[in-house]
């Protein structure tokens, strides 16, 4: 369906967190769009507000199962991305990326389709090289906790890259660094959503090991620009490229700027350091801004306050027990 500049586009994992803020997006430029999801982390409350729109369709389906439908472009962002769902199973997380990458690999190849997967900053693991260039081939334990998401990720940049060669498949990859922003989960155990939840409920604030480790967190509206961003290139743009906010904040930092911003009066308490937590993570994106024109404009404080509205006004309308 090419009618001008009109596409059709499925979005796996368009009910997220990032999924949901793609396909409202792309509806505002005038594409039809396929959401699919199977509900596992996304939730229909995020894309609602599209739910009567002529240009959105809204399908149950988990990936790792074949989906065979006619589409012009696929944004691949099916999987979750939080340990605390990632871990729940972490074999069908492993699934999910990599049959996931399969299924829609294959669809692309049948219907002639450019496909962006949407890869992680994990696939670096606990770098040695900091700032992390796409170069950077990672530091990555295989068989620890994490490696159900950042083993899947990695095997699954594998095989786009081996479609692309052996079959000729229009690809894009994209590494994602720490986002955030509204339609986060409030229980995802990700640090942003952690510590601004927290903080508006006036409980303890959770730092885990010294609070000395250094995340970039990039806001959700200069993220979807970037992807959208890449889609159009041209064919002999394929990535990696890096996507995320070159600013470096400790943890510590975050939550100090959280407290501040919600005038919680929560106390900062200390917890074990998970296993295989990065200790840097800070994306070199060199590439983004010579390849795609592209660097974030929002600054931390701007994406936290918009942030923190979103959480404030989820937890009021939640039910009150007893």
């Amino acid at each position: 369906m090419r009618y001008g500049t009109m596409k059709k586009i499925l979005v796996t994992g368009g009910a997220g967190f990032l999924g949901s803020h793609l396909c409202e997006r792309l509806i505002a430029q005038g594409h039809e769009v396929l959401c699919v999801d199977n509900f596992f982390t996304g939730a229909r409350r995020n894309v609602a507000h599209l739910l009567d729109h002529p240009s959105f369709e809204l399908m149950r389906h988990d990936v790792t199962f074949p989906l065979y439908v006619e589409v012009d472009e696929i944004y691949n962002l099916a999987c979750p991305a939080s340990p605390v769902h990632y871990q729940f199973d972490p074999v069908q997380t492993t699934k999910t990326s990599v049959h996931g990458a399969i299924n829609v690999l294959g669809l692309a190849k049948r219907v002639k389709a450019t496909v962006l997967q949407a890869s992680t900053s994990e696939v670096y693991g606990d770098p040695e090289v900091h700032p992390q260039p796409e170069e950077y081939w990672g530091r990555v334990n295989p068989i620890g906790f994490r490696s159900c998401y950042d083993e899947g990720k990695r095997c699954a940049e594998t095989l786009f890259f081996d479609y692309h060669r052996q079959h000729k498949v229009p690809i894009k990859v994209v590494r994602i660094f720490n986002t955030y922003g509204p339609r986060m989960h409030p229980n995802d155990g990700r640090v942003v959503s952690n510590l601004i939840v927290q903080a508006l409920k006036g409980e303890d604030i959770t730092l885990y090991g010294d609070g000395q480790q250094t995340r970039s967190f990039c806001y959700v509206d200069d993220l979807i620009e970037a992807m959208m961003r890449m889609m159009a290139t041209g064919p002999e743009v394929t990535g990696p490229i890096n996507i995320g906010n070159p600013g470096e904040f400790t943890i510590r930092e975050l939550a100090e700027a959280v407290i501040d911003l919600t005038g919680s009066t929560s106390k900062l308490v200390h917890r074990p350091l998970p296993p295989d937590d990065p200790r840097q993570r800070r994306p070199d994106i060199t590439k983004a801004q010579t390849v795609l024109g592209w660097e974030p404009t929002i600054a931390l404080r701007e994406g936290l306050t918009k942030t923190i509205a979103y959480f404030d006004a989820y937890l009021a309308s939640e039910p009150k027990e007893g």
